[in-house]
């Protein structure tokens, strides 16, 4: 009988010590010494993979802002509280009259799911960054009336059938709600501080899943909607069939609820605008885990209607996922597109929104992309936790210009983190607001003095002219070249 004891014993001893040596090695492994700036831009330094079986895990707690703290303003700005004492607020959305819709929110039970020891710790994980609670599911209403740029009157806007509220979008009497696996239309009037109507499902969504956000955008008509709906697990850990409907971007008629994917191949697509100079749709997206502290970028991109990024097989365009090992169409990486700006490996980028005319941020801020960046959970030392601009030429592209800061001091510099930054949306006087959701907070950043920004020109082309004939290129003689050549070059 002893003798099995001591074997019992020494048994539990070998299994705490490995434990223990796991718990060190995802505390302490996985770090990097390539400073954040390597992945950001149009050209990212790409190093080679480094798969892992167990993620590293750099978890900032979040201690909170006090009672006077705030971010650090970017040059120029200044930053105060528009709104405190929220539950976990996420997606934002300013109605025509200045009224501001905050998504109170987290993840559903749907996605809380899951035993053992993987399970365990994915809790343990979200309850240290300030994201264990159940899903608050309600929508708020904030109102700044007497325009001191603090918002004194809030408002219980909807709580009924909101399970995990995130994308908002408003147009012609509309109000369009995004829950985790659904899409809704009620019918609305602003001024309201109640949403009482019943709604219009458009759209059944994949429920739940490890990306569970649901974005919406309106297009400037208002005859289409556009829906984020990142993936349900890292890169198809469940197999493609678990993965149906999701990474990409769906377009919704918004009459008749008809919908086509619009985009995929996108991990976890967030946030969405146009561009006020070319028209186009352009998204952040969050690119995949546990290859290392440097892979893969996040990204900033434009997406034409069918475009593909890769997921789960390839990333920035030609580089393979050998983790992905399931059939892949032949020649995909001949119409995959590369992201146009890259925002850092594991900054996990969320809300973004371009400046279109009447900002008050002051003229360094009047033509690019505000996006707020998440921070990592995987990677030291930890990144983004910030808001920053990515400057844009008279194009309407994105500049090889590097991350402008607006808002940073998130971390405390002793490894932890007063809040993370999640959403944006332009006030109704010119400001940028900013959600915070471990904190509680609306952030509010301004230019003092500021005049309100011209509005970027829209880039007009001429259309490509139709043929009036048709000839066989193999019919066009060297000597037929040169001769029109040689015309052009005398200006004939």
């Amino acid at each position: 009988m002893a003798s099995i004891l001591k074997r019992s014993a020494l048994a539990l001893l070998v299994i705490l010590v490995l434990l223990a040596a796991l718990l060190a090695w995802t505390q302490y492994s996985n770090s990097s010494d390539l400073p954040s700036t390597a992945t950001t831009g149009p050209d990212p330094k790409l190093v080679d993979p480094a798969p892992q079986w167990f993620p590293s895990v750099s978890l900032p707690k979040t201690v909170g802002w006090g009672a006077d703290g705030k971010p650090d303003a970017g040059k120029g700005l200044s930053v105060s509280r528009f709104a405190e004492g929220l539950d976990h607020p996420r997606t934002m959305l300013t109605l025509p009259n200045g009224d501001v819709l905050v998504t109170e929110t987290n993840a559903p039970a749907v996605s809380r799911e899951g035993g053992g020891i993987t399970g365990a710790v994915a809790r343990w994980m979200m309850k240290r960054v300030g994201a264990g609670e159940a899903s608050p599911d309600t929508i708020v209403l904030l109102r700044d009336a007497n325009g001191d740029g603090k918002a004194e009157q809030r408002f219980t806007f909807r709580t009924a059938d909101m399970r995990s509220p995130s994308g908002m979008a408003y147009g012609d009497g509309t109000l369009y709600v995004a829950d985790h696996d659904a899409v809704l239309a009620f019918p609305f009037t602003p001024g309201a501080t109640k949403l009482t109507s019943a709604p219009r499902k458009l759209m059944d969504l994949p429920a739940g899943g490890q990306h569970w956000m649901r974005n919406l955008l309106l297009s400037p008509d208002g005859a289409h909607l556009y829906v984020a709906v990142g993936s349900g697990t890292n890169v198809a850990d469940n197999g493609l069939d678990a993965e149906k409907g999701r990474a990409g971007i769906w377009e919704i008629d918004t009459k008749t609820g008809s919908h086509r994917p619009y985009a995929a191949g996108m991990r976890n697509p967030n946030g969405m605008d146009w561009n006020p100079s070319t028209g186009m749709l352009w998204a952040t997206v969050q690119e995949r885990d546990m290859l290392g502290p440097d892979l893969v970028p996040d990204y900033l991109t434009d997406v034409p209607v069918g475009a593909q990024y890769g997921w789960p097989w390839v990333y920035w365009r030609d580089h393979f996922d050998d983790r992905a090992n399931y059939p892949m169409q032949i020649g995909m990486t001949d119409y995959t597109r590369r992201p146009r700006y890259a925002m850092g490996a594991h900054t996990a980028v969320l809300g973004m929104t371009f400046a279109k005319g009447g900002e008050r941020l002051g003229p360094g801020f009047a033509n690019g992309a505000f996006i707020a960046r998440h921070g990592s959970w995987n990677r030291r030392p930890a990144v983004g936790y910030d808001v920053v601009y990515v400057p844009f030429d008279a194009l309407g592209n994105a500049t090889a210009a590097m991350l402008v800061p607006v808002l940073s001091g998130f971390l405390d510099g002793k490894g932890d983190t007063h809040g993370r930054p999640v959403w944006l949306t332009w006030g109704h006087d010119g400001s940028l607001l900013v959600s915070d959701d471990t904190a509680g907070m609306i952030w509010r950043v301004i230019a003092p003095g500021a005049a309100p920004s011209p509005a970027p020109k829209p880039v007009v082309t001429d259309h490509m002219k139709p043929q009036t004939e048709l000839k066989d290129p193999s019919l066009i003689t060297p000597q037929m070249l040169m001769g029109g050549m040689m015309k052009s070059s005398d200006g004939q």
